[in-house]
């Protein structure tokens, strides 16, 4: 079962945190220039306050649900945050390479076969593989390892990942998605774990995408699952809920995202593997209090040890994990 601390070790996160903080006061001198956005899934400019964290505003959709930050960060003041990031800078210096192993087996790899199978299902033609966000890059260098695709790129404008990514070899492109011309090079699969939630507009990089794929083609993203049980359970106190995460969707206004930009929705999942640990922390921590829930009580403290996976295997099961895979394709 997979631990948070594997990839997350205690012992580091707290520097990360201060570096955090630092990365949000940054964000917050540009708090008056934030601007109100109507719901990056449906649309609708009808939402009422869902909490606050961070001094940033989460609202709730009231057509679909989906929960995001209103008013946010223009798109300069995000492509800043992240260029001059001191948290994500740390990531890279020792958490991602204090973690790689564990991360590599765990997370990378699976995923990896997941693609493949998927793919696979779906007979999906493997020239070009693109991964937006690639990040320390070991999904891009685990899939060029298995030799199913001709090309696999990744895409990383993190200047200090993109480098990381070079240093294995990887072919990579230091700029947004949105900015780039592929021509007529044919993409037949686009990843992106963990990214969609990150921007300030879904929608343009969900056209873009669906632009740079070839016809059958398809599109895989992973992101927070708003309806999920570790967000459910603990709201604002969820790590899934903060400064970066803009956008927090569930499956089905995802899926209705998704299809409103052109893609067909072919498959759904909730692959997530932490929600229950990640609660149960919380608990331990003294964070959270579940006295009066003696359900949670029993299966997270008093019984984890003989309940703990096959609850997280249900929720996983279910569609009920924090953390969702969607697949679609382009026609």
């Amino acid at each position: 079962m997979l631990k948070e601390s594997e990839i997350r070790p205690d012992e580091l996160m707290k520097d990360q945190a201060a570096r955090l903080a630092a990365d949000i006061r940054r964000l917050l001198q540009h708090k008056h220039e934030f601007v109100h956005v109507n719901c990056p899934a449906c649309g609708s400019s009808e939402s009422q306050k869902a909490y606050e964290k961070y001094e940033i505003q989460f609202v709730i959709c009231e057509q679909c649900e989906t929960v995001y930050a209103n008013p946010r960060p223009c798109p300069d003041h995000l492509d800043e945050y992240y260029r001059e990031s001191e948290n994500y800078a740390y990531w890279n210096k020792y958490i991602f390479p204090a973690s790689e192993a564990a991360r590599r087996e765990k997370i990378f790899k699976p995923r990896v076969q997941k693609v493949l199978d998927i793919c696979h299902r779906f007979n999906v033609p493997t020239q070009t593989l693109l991964e937006v966000g690639a990040g320390f890059g070991i999904f891009c260098e685990e899939m060029q390892k298995t030799e199913v695709f001709q090309q696999v790129i990744g895409v990383e404008p993190t200047p200090d990942l993109a480098q990381t990514c070079r240093d294995r070899g990887l072919k990579i492109i230091e700029k947004p998605i949105e900015h780039i011309d592929f021509g007529a090079e044919p993409i037949n699969v686009i990843v992106n774990f963990e990214v969609i939630e990150h921007l300030f507009s879904p929608r343009e990089f969900l056209m873009k995408c669906y632009d740079l794929l070839s016809p059958g083609g398809i599109f895989i993203v992973t992101c927070p699952n708003i309806k999920g049980f570790d967000i459910v359970t603990l709201k604002e106190q969820s790590s899934a809920v903060d400064n970066e995460h803009l956008n927090l969707f569930h499956p089905g206004s995802l899926a209705q995202l998704l299809e409103s930009c052109g893609f067909e929705v072919i498959e759904q999942q909730t692959p997530g593997r932490l929600d229950a640990e990640l609660v149960r922390k919380k608990v331990l921590s003294g964070e959270f209090d579940i006295s009066q829930q003696p359900f949670l009580k029993q299966v997270l403290i008093d019984e984890w040890e003989t309940k703990g996976e096959a609850f997280q295997n249900f929720l996983s099961d279910n569609k009920l994990s924090s953390n969702m895979l969607l697949v679609a394709r382009k026609y």
